[in-house]
């Protein structure tokens, strides 16, 4: 796929980096509306702007800080009613998928129809994430339900986990986004995905055989990724011997099989038979014998540590201020998260009253993921979506497919990562699609079937007059925020492609 000529100046404005925040037009619109919107958010839809203006920055801070006082949409309450996976715990979702006795092979009819099962579950999930992204009010919500699922990554393609990604993310990740990091932490690890993703369903104490008589051993994989990527950081302070230390705190942690018995909603299973009891020194703590209590005790001295509160820190300040973010910001949100026992509203609202928050050196300073960019696109032309697969076919194409990180440290949010001229390429016949009209998101699939076959042309479903995205709209949509050399090149260029310009432009790559 090539970019067609009347791109190539907008392509090379992006990948040269001629156009710096210092370089943006004056407009109408206060900057820092333009700038709270672009962080709290993913990106305006038409009448976003206008309403921060009337209503004023602190209010739209506030009001995000506390989604669950936003009314949502009926349209999408509506839609998200008819995806009705979304309400099985993962217990539910396995058995669901599962029609042959226990130690029965399944036939070939039977493992076909568990394919098509897990098929439909994964499309609901993608379904409901993107509808949310692109049409919930509650925009600070999905901002950090994406900042904390790469936190907290499971892949969809590891065996079961394509039956409990979607479970996971809203039942470990979304209630607790913006509540205290320690319930957020361990959400996540008692949930099967996690425990399944991370092989910690597997760590039993290597002093207890099974029921063969072979002992497996210790499984470390979880407890040295729960230190090194989802708290204490690679620098933490921690060594192999507390690896060791809290891959046996953590033995037995699992689900339940259909011949256990827990009464955990979600199916997390304790097996005593897997555990090691003893006494344990982690992290210079002594942890006294006892079972799951050693869990809990050993995520308590996780989320509290310093190491931790600096490495949430930092990642929470790269991704809504820039790529290195400033240390003097990273050392006070440090404090605050110590100060308020890891409350990530409190850490949130004092990064968004932060000095270098403010700073103009970082407004439209941040370059897009594709995730970013895509829903940032579908928002600003103000289209009610009901159908995502353009969306989810944008993103599998730009490598970056939902629920699809293979790596446990998730998918980074820098431009070193997603800036390259093959990326922009695509990038671009989006925003050409999508100004013209040629993208399919108002049409709605019939089935899983068909939802699976629509492809990568941009065709409609079902035939209707394309609508192109007027661009005086979409200009004001998004604040009149482009620079006097892309305002040129926009002049410069035929009416018909003025909106296609607009969502490929240097500008609007940024955020």
């Amino acid at each position: 796929m090539l970019v067609k000529p009347k791109y190539w100046v907008l392509l090379l404005l992006i990948l040269l980096g001629s156009i710096p925040p210092s370089n943006a037009a004056s407009t109408t619109v206060d900057p820092k509306v333009l700038h709270i919107i672009n962080r709290l958010s993913f990106g305006p839809r038409p009448g976003d702007v206008q309403r921060v203006e009337s209503i004023g920055v602190e209010r739209y801070i506030q009001e995000q800080l506390s989604p669950e006082s936003i009314p949502e949409p009926e349209s999408l309450t509506s839609q998200l009613k008819q995806l009705d996976t979304l309400q099985l715990n993962p217990v539910e979702l396995l058995e669901h998928g599962t029609t042959n006795p226990p130690g029965q092979k399944p036939t070939q009819l039977e493992r076909k129809a568990a394919n098509q099962w897990a098929k439909q579950v994964l499309v609901q999930a993608v379904q409901a994430r993107l509808l949310k992204a692109t049409s919930s009010q509650r925009q600070l919500q999905e901002v950090m339900v994406d900042f904390w699922y790469n936190h907290f990554n499971v892949d969809a393609a590891k065996g079961r986990d394509r039956l409990w990604v979607g479970a996971y993310e809203q039942q470990a990740i979304r209630p607790y986004a913006l509540g205290r990091f320690r319930d957020l932490l361990g959400a996540t690890a008692h949930h099967p995905a996690m425990q399944f993703y991370l092989d910690n369903f597997q760590n039993r104490a290597d002093t207890r055989p099974d029921a063969q008589g072979n002992i497996r051993g210790l499984n470390e994989n979880y407890a040295r990724e729960l230190m090194e990527l989802h708290t204490l950081g690679v620098d933490g302070g921690y060594t192999q011997q507390d690896v060791i230390a809290l891959a046996r705190i953590l033995s037995g942690w699992g689900f339940s099989r259909p011949s256990q018995q827990t009464d955990n909603p979600f199916g997390f299973y304790f097996n005593p038979k897997r555990h090691d009891f003893s006494d344990k020194v982690f992290l210079g703590h002594t942890i006294k014998s006892g079972g799951e209590a050693q869990g809990e005790e050993a995520l308590d001295i996780l989320a509290r540590s310093p190491a931790t509160a600096r490495h949430i820190s930092y990642q929470i300040a790269q991704y809504f201020v820039s790529d290195v973010p400033p240390t003097a910001l990273v050392n006070n949100l440090t404090q605050r998260y110590l100060a308020t026992d890891g409350n990530i509203r409190e850490l949130l609202n004092t990064l968004f009253h932060s000095r270098e928050f403010w700073d103009a050196k970082n407004f439209n300073a941040k370059f897009k993921t594709p995730y970013q960019f895509a829903i940032s696109a579908v928002r600003a032309t103000g289209v009610e979506v009901q159908n995502t697969k353009p969306i989810s076919n944008l993103l599998q194409q730009l490598g970056m497919p939902l629920y699809g990180c293979q790596t446990p440290d998730g998918y980074k949010n820098t431009a070193d990562v997603w800036l390259n001229p093959d990326a922009m390429n695509r990038r671009l016949s989006f925003a050409s699609a999508i100004a013209n009209g040629n993208l399919p998101l108002s049409s709605v699939p019939i089935n899983l079937q068909q939802w699976e076959k629509i492809g990568t042309e941009q065709r409609p479903l079902q035939k209707s007059p394309n609508i192109p995205v007027d661009a005086w709209q979409l200009t004001n949509t998004l604040g009149n925020s482009l620079s006097m050399k892309t305002q040129k090149a926009i002049a410069s260029s035929s009416p018909q492609i003025h909106s296609a310009l607009i969502l490929g432009s240097p500008e609007f790559m940024r955020r």
